[in-house]
């Protein structure tokens, strides 16, 4: 059974690559989150010539490896937006510096089968560097986060992975209790800002780099 598993997911994933390339982004499909990681840093960061780098929110980021191998890097500057000893004030002016670097890399919430991505952020510095800012975009991305369309995609944020990192993030909102969107307005609410980006603009500035595994939320 696992050839026609592979055989699905080899062509919805070339297809899905061939509608981000069509809308300008600069996509590329990797078998797993190993070769992605080996695709951002010996083939991404170089061909940028990235002088300063940073990030906004993915597990899908974390989880591959890329988080580690990049923080600490001497070669380049680095702001490390997930730095747990910073307060609160100083992590929200890195992450507005983050908005300036060379190279920002993220995840996406959903990507549809036209070429879009959908997005949706409790603080904005994620779909602010995605829109503006940063003068290259990695956008690392899970095949489990392809959908047929917006509406799809909307649905699977607010009533998948919305309550999932609310979860993960122990924050107080209805939805982490069950499990689904409330609407609600509780100051621990993490979907605030949506954004849906249908081209890259200037062409390449966005790259995509599509996972052949599920990943992240």
């Amino acid at each position: 059974m696992v050839e026609p598993i592979e055989r699905y997911w080899n062509t919805r994933l070339a297809d899905v690559k061939e509608a981000l390339n069509a809308n300008n982004f600069d996509a590329v499909v990797v078998s797993n989150a190993a070769e992605a990681k080996t695709r951002v840093l010996e083939k991404i960061i170089p061909e940028t010539a990235a002088k300063s780098i940073s990030w906004g929110g993915s597990m899908t980021f974390i989880t591959a490896g890329i988080y580690d191998a990049i923080k600490e890097r001497s070669d380049v500057k680095v702001l490390d937006t997930f730095a747990k000893e910073l307060a609160a004030e100083d992590m929200l002016e890195r992450r507005r510096q983050s908005l300036l670097v060379d190279l920002f890399l993220t995840g996406s919430n959903a990507v549809t089968e036209t070429g879009q991505l959908v997005n949706l952020d409790m603080v904005g510095n994620r779909v602010g560097a995605i829109t503006f800012g940063p003068k290259h975009v990695v956008i690392l991305v899970g095949r489990n986060k392809i959908v047929a369309d917006l509406d799809e995609a909307m649905f699977r944020i607010k009533n998948y992975a919305a309550p999932v990192n609310v979860m993960r993030l122990s924050k107080k909102t209805p939805c982490s209790k069950t499990s689904y969107c409330e609407e609600c307005n509780s100051p621990d609410r993490i979907c605030n800002t949506w954004t849906i980006t249908e081209k890259s603009f200037p062409k390449g500035r966005v790259k995509v780099v599509l996972i052949n595994e599920d990943m992240g939320f």
